[in-house]
This record gives structure tokens, sequence and C-alpha cells, in this order.
């Protein structure tokens, strides 16, 4: 009886919670992986009719980066954590301005043309 006490009394109560548990780098390096393994097979296999919608939400998203990174470089945090939301929002930028060029080309493609004009 002593012993099941002792064990009761050891185990921490129904309604605490646990601490959460940080992942170790291996973990994460291999869950990046797989993201990247499973995006990549499943952005090749896009129709090309899907490419504009896709990029119009995938330019939501990095609107959404934009923000954030805008929010982290203008905060007072030490200097390499500036630097890294600096970076974020240059590529964020450069993300949203491609993917507008691209999206703009593309609708190109199905606007007609006029009977003797070349396309450009």
């Amino acid at each position: 009886m002593t012993g099941t006490l002792a064990l009761l009394a050891a185990a921490p109560a129904a309604g605490a919670a646990a601490a959460p548990a940080t992942p170790d780098l291996a973990s994460m390096v291999y869950v990046f992986m797989l993201a990247t393994f499973i995006g990549l097979g499943v952005i090749t296999r896009v129709s090309r009719l899907l490419h504009t919608p896709l990029m119009s939400i995938t330019n939501a998203i990095s609107a959404i980066a934009v923000v954030g990174s805008i929010v982290i470089t203008g905060l007072d945090h030490p200097w390499y954590i500036t630097a890294l939301g600096a970076v974020a929002l240059f590529a964020s930028m450069t993300n949203i301005v491609s993917g507008f060029l691209i999206t703009d080309r593309m609708l190109k493609m199905f606007k007609t043309q006029p009977r003797g004009e070349a396309r450009k």
C-alpha cells in the first residue's frame, strides 16, 4: 500500500499540463526535408491551368510573411534578428513581385490576338 501511495504522490496532478518537449535539430531537419520533398512532388504535378490560382494563394501567404518581417525588423531586437527580418522581408517581396510578373505573363497567353499580329 505504501508503494502505491508513493507512486500517486509522485505522479503529476490529472489536470496539470506537462511541459512541451522541445524538438531536437535532427527532428526539425527531418520535418523540413520531408515538407520540401512533399511540396516539390505536389507542385510538379500541378496543371498549368491551375498555376494562376495557386500563385495568387502563395502571394497572399507571402503578404502575411511581409507583415511579420516588417514587425520583426522594426522592433528592438539584437542585430542578427533584425538582419534575419530584413532578409525575410526581401525574400517575401521578391516572391510577391515575381509571382505577379509570372501571373501576368501566363494570363497574356490566354488573350486572343487580332489576325495578322504576332504574339510578343
